[in-house]
């Protein structure tokens, strides 16, 4: 079975209050599951990766075996891709976290969106915020 992860993560300053959102949508397009989770104080890049590693492991829960990870984060995209090196040791942590994640499916696919094209999953750690405020 194929989902498709859209995962957003964000920080109000950065670092600053960090969120991260996940939509997971099966190949019919209709929601399978959506959620935000609050990560504490944090960086920008450090809520993508959580975000994406959050929207893996749900992924593997719900029975995929195939995945489309749909993210605005061209950093993060990139890394996962292997076209950047990932520098920051924070990241790195989370990078292998993610690499680890990831293995459990046949196959995996990383696509990358402006903003606009991830509203849904914006939409979710967005909420997780607001209600912090």
């Amino acid at each position: 079975m194929k989902l498709v992860i859209f995962s957003d993560g964000g920080a109000r300053g950065n670092p600053g209050p960090a969120a991260a959102g996940v939509v997971i949508k099966n190949e019919k397009g209709e929601n399978v599951a959506a959620y935000g989770e609050y990560l504490g104080e944090q960086t920008n890049n450090f809520a993508e990766y959580s975000a994406l590693i959050s929207g893996l492991k749900k992924a593997k829960e719900l029975g995929a075996t195939e995945v489309e990870c749909v993210l605005d984060s061209e950093l993060v995209t990139k890394q996962m891709q292997g076209k950047y090196r990932v520098r920051e040791p924070n990241l790195q942590k989370l990078f292998v976290q993610a690499y680890n994640a990831s293995t459990q499916f046949k196959k995996v696919i990383y696509r990358h969106v402006l903003r606009a094209g991830n509203k849904e999953a914006d939409k979710m750690l967005n909420e997780v915020l607001d209600k912090r405020k």
